[in-house]
């Protein structure tokens, strides 16, 4: 770790005495990246750390950041890692560096780890490392968009386990019918929880909830039920 990076470390520990210091998200590759300027627009407490000293430079303006090499447990204690409940690691290309990274974080014992990864063998790597949460950012995009280019689905968010929530127009055969006389739970397995109108503001759906043709229905369920039920005319 350079001689900043060292003074940024020691002031942030001297000020945060229990694990409240916010987020660190190592590594400011595109993943990385996104997170923690995300987090700083919203106001979350944030601090990058990136060992290139070009993207040091490129994002100093812009957020509070460390240049140092994570995968020395060294320049971890150095920043006060005990004192953050969430890392995100944003290294995935680096194999390496990322397992080095991960595991250096488990034998600290922080709380919440979050970890990208490129491969499903990488994440298995990291979930047996004991990483809390694996992120395949390329798969899950790739997943969404092509779930939207089919032209069925407006929204496409896969939460976990393949439970998903979709926005999507109605099938013909839900338009100008309640959710319980439709019985597209029944037919179909999944659960419509919201309707927009045009011109209203969006509502939790019920028995009662009528759906028309120019409506958007938010709609749960298995991934694969909802590809069913997208697929109706």
């Amino acid at each position: 770790m350079n001689r900043a990076a060292r003074g940024v470390a020691r002031s942030r520990r001297g000020t945060d005495t229990k694990k409240d210091a916010g987020v660190l998200v190592i590594g400011l590759g595109r993943f990385g990246s996104s997170i923690a300027l995300t987090l700083d627009r919203l106001g979350q407490e944030v601090l990058a750390v990136e060992k290139n000293p070009q993207l040091v430079a490129q994002y100093s303006d812009r957020l509070p950041i460390v240049e140092a090499d994570c995968t020395n447990p060294d320049a971890l204690e150095q920043l006060g890692v005990r004192d953050y409940s969430v890392v995100v690691v944003g290294v995935g290309t680096a194999l390496e560096a990322s397992v080095l990274i991960t595991g250096n974080l488990v034998d600290v014992g922080t709380p919440q780890i979050w970890a990208k990864a490129i491969s499903a063998e990488h994440g298995r790597i990291l979930q047996r490392i004991g990483v809390h949460h694996v992120v395949f950012p390329e798969f899950d995009a790739g997943n969404r968009v092509a779930h939207l280019v089919s032209g069925k689905l407006m929204d496409y968010i896969e939460v976990e386990d393949g439970f998903t929530i979709v926005k999507m127009r109605p099938p013909k055969e839900t338009q100008g019918f309640t959710i319980e006389q439709s019985r597209v739970r029944e037919k179909y397995g999944v659960t419509i929880i919201g309707v927009k109108s045009p011109g209203m503001d969006f509502v939790y759906a019920d028995a009662n909830t009528r759906i028309s043709a120019n409506d958007l229905i938010v709609v749960s369920g298995h991934s694969e039920l909802l590809e069913r039920f997208a697929a109706r005319p």
